[in-house]
């Protein structure tokens, strides 16, 4: 194979005529290894690019965690020894073909051969090597990008790469980056030491207040913002609200600088394995045509976990990581208000801080049959929920972009969110006076506001229920497939593509 040969199997060609060549490179992706929501990113947009025509390639680790299942389908591709700072360190590539893209796994025991993903001291070495394999072994895989499509600060490094040295190497002198970021809450802050240590830059060069100097250490994220050709987030109003002091973590005003090349697409869901109609896991199938089996999936879940059984009463569920973000909060101050209704029931799912997952397993121990608190996840129940729930309680923080919601809109539980984030973008709050909406949603970060809002939706359940049908089948006609989002990512790598961005600061 020569560097650059085409292996796409796609046939569609994109918009354009346009075929771009993508290097999408995360820590994690389903259906390898999941800790959190870019894990479903990499895994589902990454196809849906290739079935618009682009050829994409993914590099992600070979963690000891993924399954034999994957690792004897894989092929040797690759072995070299790469260059980090003063010392080499082996570098294994294996690779497989999986939904029409190719998959390049980076092999090297020490760092990637331990239980968890992630959390460890050297985590910032670990992921810097990840990011000069990514681009080190394009020679060897035969590959030239056109984007090099990185995703939160584990990769970050590649833009800051390009700019030191590798933009000018043969395959990459074309090549443009876009940096994702998925949550500000995590940046990759680390000692000085990493830029000559780990990746072999001067510091004195990098470790400038205009590049990677953040409050007296390196914040790789920093550097991506600077020297990247475009930067996304998940959702647009997250793309607006991190250029806000509450919102930015203290890159707010370098965003400001920057916010010519930033832009907000919203994921989306795998519409296909999201489908009421077809889903296995769920007590009965339906669709938005055919409602039955939404009330036998109530019943059904009600009798599943001790919940008094009864099409009158109003479940609302949570389905969610048990932490301060998700507005838990706001839900433990009004919980007691909620259940003096004697129709109400509460089901939880999920598991976090543990002040939050002893609430929980309280308020159910003090409420039987009407609040059930299950501190695990369970991919199986939480099907059964997004089916059976009538409101889903997402009264977060902030939410870069949330899936959550989208997954309940697909089975006619209507979300009861605060406006923020994807949130706002994706959920349209019911409106009395039109009729329309496909769930409710409150503006201050108030237990007072949410306690009236979930009141608002009991009354609409209860008492006009032919709009609370109309709002159920909105709420499922909405389109929340990830094509949407992968045609607009394939505008943004054409438009990059096509005309010139503003360079970096030399």
């Amino acid at each position: 194979m020569k560097w650059g040969d085409d292996v796409s199997t796609t046939k569609k060609a994109p918009q354009g005529g346009r075929k771009p060549k993508v290097l999408f490179i995360t820590s994690e992706a389903v259906p390898f290894c999941k800790t959190g929501g870019l894990a479903d990113v990499a895994g589902s947009l990454t196809p849906k690019l290739a079935e618009l025509g682009a050829e994409v390639r993914v590099v992600l680790p070979l963690y000891g965690s993924i399954g034999h299942i994957w690792r004897e389908r894989m092929t040797d591709e690759a072995e070299f020894q790469l260059n980090l700072g003063w010392r080499k360190q082996y570098c294994g590539v294996k690779t497989l073909d999986h939904l029409g893209i190719r998959w390049h796994f980076v092999d090297n025991e020490f760092y990637y051969r331990r239980e968890s993903l992630y959390g460890y001291g050297d985590d910032g070495e670990r992921f810097c090597f990840l990011s000069k394999a990514a681009l080190d072994m394009l020679p060897a895989v035969g590959f030239k990008p056109d984007i090099l499509h990185c995703n939160d600060w584990q990769t970050a490094p590649i833009p800051l790469l390009m700019h030191a040295g590798y933009k000018a190497t043969p395959g990459l002198k074309s090549a443009l980056s876009v940096f994702t970021i998925h949550s500000m809450a995590y940046q990759g802050v680390m000692s000085p030491q990493v830029i000559d240590d780990v990746l072999g830059l001067s510091k004195s060069d990098y470790f400038k207040p205009d590049r990677l100097e953040f409050n007296k250490a390196v914040n790789l994220m920093k550097g991506a913002i600077v020297f990247s050709d475009a930067i996304t987030t998940v959702s647009r109003s997250y793309a607006e609200e991190i250029l806000t002091a509450w919102f930015g973590e203290g890159l707010d005003g370098l965003l400001k600088e920057y916010s010519f090349k930033l832009s907000g697409i919203v994921n989306g869901i795998d519409s296909k394995s999201y489908d009421p109609s077809t889903d296995k896991h769920i007590f009965m199938n339906y669709d938005k045509d055919h409602m039955s089996g939404k009330a036998a999936n109530k019943t059904g879940v009600q009798r599943m976990l001790g919940l008094g059984q009864g099409g009158d009463k109003v479940l609302m569920s949570i389905i969610s990581r048990l932490i301060s973000q998700k507005g838990l909060d706001l839900v433990a101050r009004i919980a007691e208000e909620i259940l003096q209704d004697p129709e109400t029931q509460l089901a939880v799912l999920g598991t976090g801080d543990p002040k939050y997952e002893e609430f929980f397993r309280a308020l159910a121990a003090k409420h039987p049959g009407r609040v059930a608190a299950k501190i695990y996840f369970d991919e199986d129940l939480a099907r059964k929920l997004y089916a059976g729930s009538d409101i889903l309680l997402m009264p977060s923080a902030f939410e870069p972009c949330g899936l959550s919601q989208l997954i309940a809109m697909r089975y006619g539980t209507l979300p009861l969110v605060r406006e923020t984030g994807g949130l706002k973008d994706t959920v349209r709050p019911y409106n009395k006076f039109t009729g329309e909406g496909t769930g409710f949603s409150f503006v201050n970060y108030n237990a007072h506001e949410l306690l009236e809002t979930i009141w608002r939706a009991v009354g609409l359940f209860r008492y006009e229920r032919g709009v609370w049908d109309r709002l159920v089948h909105d709420a499922m006609s909405v389109d929340s497939s990830w094509e949407k989002a992968a045609g607009e990512y394939m505008k943004l790598y054409d438009s990059l593509l096509t005309k010139s961005t503003k360079p970096a600061k030399e």
